[in-house]
């Protein structure tokens, strides 16, 4: 920990070279700060390919969902849960690799076969220990369980870490965010050190009241335009916007380069692993919405694989978010339309999302409140909900006021 702590102080170095390679940010909010107790595990994908969809898989010994870029055939996920709770995602790690293998990037199959093994994090340490080795991975693996578990595995050809955040001593306030560099990795190297530390900076002030929440995440963390080196919120102060709507894309934790954020909203210790919800933002999360997904029952239509290949709701955002990041020549992709995400007269993306989540969180409430006290899914009443949903998704995305 005292490694990361000096390689923090440092977080500059990485804004020259943020388009350089692909990255991702992610966090573990343990019960302790969350509404309901239940913990949570968030990937924020960044990625060269911004066409993801959801695809359900038969695993080893477990079913399991995972996010998976569109054109994929199978054996890779991206983050995901199966049907006994455990869910893992995964960032990029640039200061654990220490040999000359060539062949890497492996890190969605890992997830892949972990899925469909893996119970608990005891079985997930047996997994990377049985792993063949070069192990062909540079990442940080997040991890829950049904059992209460919660941890971040640095890992690398021959080796792997564990960094617990249950651990009081690791993680006093219930939380630690990952993005590209490891805590036991080579100092003053990595990636991602102005996201980590805007992570950091916006969980660590909720710590203090709790009450964490799935919609709070995407709103704060996915959605959030905080700069932790420039020290500013576009937000919160509108002034900092250049008086055309443009702003620099450049370190903050949405970016061009994101193509979805997965939360995994965890169950309360021996619940029936079957309600952990994989909460999933498909497409560029300022102007794309979320949707509770589970292992059991069918996914809705507008996350899974449609003629093109694509899904639905991720095809949609991707079209708003051309808007955005209009310019596509020179270094024009650099640069994005701030007041078309958010502005005054609450007619942006970010207002018009978040608007539409809170309205349905309200119609989701009570079907997962009768899905716990049933002790179980009821697949026909989430069908129910997807139903209900879809017309105004694709009302959000047909609404021309919007632009």
């Amino acid at each position: 920990m005292r490694k990361s702590i000096l390689a923090i102080t440092l977080f500059f170095l990485c804004s020259l070279l943020t388009h350089s390679a692909w990255a991702c940010t992610s966090a573990i909010i343990t019960g302790k700060l969350t509404a309901d107790g239940r913990p949570l595990l968030l990937k924020h994908r960044d990625t060269g390919e911004l066409n993801n969809r959801v695809e359900k898989f038969t695993g080893k010994k477990y079913d399991f969902i995972g996010l998976v870029d569109s054109p994929s055939t199978g054996g890779c996920v991206w983050a995901g849960t199966n049907s006994v709770g455990f869910s893992i995602v995964n960032t990029a790690s640039y200061n654990l690799k220490d040999d000359d293998v060539k062949e890497m990037d492996k890190e969605g199959e890992l997830m892949f076969k972990a899925l469909g093994e893996c119970k608990t994090l005891k079985d997930f340490e047996r997994f990377l220990d049985k792993h063949p080795r070069p192990m062909r991975v540079e990442a940080n693996f997040g991890v829950i369980d049904a059992e209460g578990g919660a941890a971040y595995y640095e890992v690398n050809n021959t080796s792997w870490t564990k960094i617990d955040v249950n651990d009081p001593k690791i993680a006093p306030e219930g939380f630690l965010a990952v993005t590209n560099f490891s805590y036991t990795g080579r100092p003053d190297e990595g990636m991602g050190y102005v996201r980590y530390h805007t992570a950091h900076q916006v969980l660590l002030e909720k710590a203090v009241t709790g009450n964490i929440t799935p919609e709070w995440v995407f709103s704060n963390l996915s959605r959030s335009f905080r700069h932790s080196l420039l020290n500013i919120d576009l937000r919160q102060d509108a002034a900092q916007v250049a008086p055309n709507g443009w702003f620099i894309d450049q370190d903050f934790i949405p970016r061009r380069s994101t193509s979805a954020s997965v939360l995994i909203q965890g169950v309360l210790k021996g619940e029936n692993p079957e309600l952990t919800v994989m909460w999933t933002v498909l497409g560029y999360p300022p102007v794309a919405v979320s949707l509770p997904l589970f292992v059991k029952g069918e996914l809705p239509q507008g996350v899974v694989k449609n003629e093109a290949g694509h899904s639905d709701y991720c095809d949609w955002a991707l079209a708003a978010k051309k808007d955005v990041f209009p310019i596509t020549r020179g270094n024009g992709k650099r640069y994005f339309r701030f007041d078309l995400l958010y502005n005054e007269a609450q007619t942006g993306w970010i207002q018009a999302v978040e608007l539409f989540e809170k309205q349905m969180h309200h119609v989701f409430v009570p079907y997962m409140k009768n899905f716990r006290e049933q002790g179980g899914l009821v697949s026909e009443d989430l069908n129910k909900y997807y139903e209900e949903v879809h017309p105004f998704i694709v009302d959000l995305y047909g609404t021309a006021t919007l632009h």
